[in-house]
């Protein structure tokens, strides 16, 4: 081989050595980022921690009319157990604990319990559902297998929402829940694996509002409609649930209105048909809840389908991270 042809061979050899070189100081360089990205996540300042560095937590209880403390473990069984039949698949059990600990921790750093000297409550009308008697093995196992561990986006805590039932599809807070705040890059309109073991009265529902029920209920949501004559869908979101309703001609806030009438009753705002007849409102419509963020019965029917909880979590929530902030 004469000298040029081998200098011609040490340059190239050179050249891929300096790329793959730069191709690795920039993985190095996102991987850097990317943990800079999660020490960013953290804990409240409010809260103090137990020598295992896990926050505890002054949380007022409904029933006891009480304010007493614990760590934030303890209280992830309760919610849990709350939340989500203790018999479900684990892993769906687990995808509820990661949202339930993002969900306390982005309260306190973000609100202020009604509950004077207090961090959070046992109250759903301001978190979550706590059921401290249904905490059992498949509770515990769920909590202590997923310890630590909540949602990420960007070094925030994300707004962890859940629902019941999604009917099908999960929806913008903007359009479910009339949230103000923009909707989150984190949160689309996803197609939900919803269980048909889900009870037939979450799939398909059907509620009947005698007219001044039904006016007392656009009222209190903010719209004097007097005597119902007429009602329909005004706009609607991506999943197809209801925005508005026009009632009278009037715009109505749909979230608003269910809330108004109650949430158990007109159970969604994903109306299939609204009837307005002798004196009586009839809506039929599908799943249960507001429609944003994790199914209940999505994250079932994934479970039983061989999802583990991260994957059950990163479905309903797009681009975030699962990490661990205490051991």
């Amino acid at each position: 081989m004469n000298v040029r042809k081998k200098i011609w061979i040490f340059a190239l050899v050179l050249a891929v050595a300096l790329a793959l070189c730069g191709c690795m100081q920039t993985d190095v360089a996102n991987e850097e980022e990317i943990k800079a990205d999660v020490v960013k996540l953290k804990i409240p300042e409010k809260l103090e921690t137990n020598e295992s560095g896990v926050p505890i937590l002054k949380v007022y209880d409904t029933e006891a009319k009480a304010v007493s403390e614990m760590d934030l473990e303890t209280y992830v069984m309760g919610v849990l157990a709350g939340e989500m039949k203790n018999d479900w698949p684990a892993e769906a059990l687990k995808a509820q604990a990661i949202l339930a600990r993002t969900f306390v921790l982005k309260f306190i750093g973000t609100k202020d319990s009604k509950y004077e000297g207090a961090d959070i409550s046992t109250d759903v009308s301001e978190a979550q559902a706590y059921s401290e008697v249904n905490i059992n093995e498949n509770v515990r196992k769920a909590v202590e297998e997923t310890k630590g561990l909540v949602m990420s986006y960007q070094g925030e805590f994300p707004q962890a929402w859940f629902h019941a039932d999604a009917g099908g599809k999960t929806e913008l807070p903007s359009v479910a829940l009339e949230f103000k705040e923009g909707d989150p890059p984190y949160l689309s309109v996803t197609d939900s694996p919803d269980s048909d073991d889900a009870p037939d009265d979450v799939k398909q529902w059907t509620v009947t509002f005698s007219s001044k029920e039904f006016a007392a209920g656009c009222k209190d949501a903010g719209a004097e409609t007097g005597n119902i004559e007429t009602v329909e869908v005004g706009e609607k979101g991506g999943s197809g649930r209801a925005k508005t309703l026009i009632v009278n001609g009037k715009t109505v806030s749909a979230p608003s209105l269910r809330i108004s009438l109650g949430a158990n009753e007109m159970k969604s705002t994903l109306i299939e048909s609204i009837d307005v007849n002798g004196g009586e409102v009839t809506i039929k419509g599908r799943g249960f809840g507001h429609g944003v963020g994790l199914s209940q019965w999505g994250a079932y029917a994934m479970a039983k389908d061989g999802k583990n909880a991260t994957e059950i979590v990163e479905h309903y929530f797009k681009d975030v991270d699962i990490v661990k902030l205490w051991e």
